[in-house]
């Protein structure tokens, strides 16, 4: 795997673990040889994963709207920055550019990136790798919520595997690196909908 997409916050986080974890996985994605690309920031988490790719010698490309640009959250010394016109070219534009996925601790715009690549992925729209990172068990509410909807019968067993979890940086990158992705992509049919 050459690219990951890694959507994370904008903000650092209450907990100390988002930002070590976030240094982390930077420096074992610049030694993997491992291109970040992420939203373009230069605050919160996006910035510390940035910052400890390129401090570790990888490469960074970002991907940011001219208007966060405008508002100067852009982060200006990156391999490479793409200043696109909307959100929509952002998102689009990264994932074209990944391959694979991983979502840290995040807000809302996080939540939305993840769980857009993620139904790409139960559509058969991609057949890359998605990762959640869950940095200080920062997902755990979501992991049992999740397990909810496969119970309750509106995700089934096959789109919940698409997802790979694990709080540790390698680890998750290795079952990243190792994951088999069947040739046809399971697509959502009436009885699993």
């Amino acid at each position: 795997m050459r690219s990951i997409c890694v959507f994370c916050g904008s903000r650092a986080g209450a907990q100390p673990v988002y930002q070590t974890l976030a240094e982390q996985l930077g420096r074992h994605m610049a030694r993997q040889g491992i291109r970040l690309i992420y939203g373009g920031g230069h605050v919160g988490l996006m910035g510390v994963i940035a910052d400890s790719v390129l401090a570790a010698g990888g490469k960074v490309t970002g991907v940011i709207p001219q208007m966060l640009m405008d508002r100067e959250v852009g982060h200006r010394n990156l391999t490479r920055l793409h200043v696109v016109g909307s959100m929509h070219e952002r998102k689009a534009m990264m994932a074209e550019l990944a391959e694979g996925f991983i979502a840290m601790p995040g807000g809302i715009g996080t939540f939305e990136e993840l769980f857009e690549i993620w139904t790409w992925a139960q559509l058969g729209l991609h057949r890359k790798p998605i990762g959640l990172l869950n940095a200080g068990n920062y997902y755990d509410d979501l992991l049992r919520f999740l397990d909810h909807a496969e119970g309750e019968g509106f995700l089934g067993e096959r789109h919940r595997q698409i997802l790979m979890t694990d709080e540790h940086p390698e680890r998750l990158l290795q079952s990243m690196r190792d994951a088999v992705i069947p040739p046809e992509t399971p697509v959502i049919s009436l009885e699993e909908s």
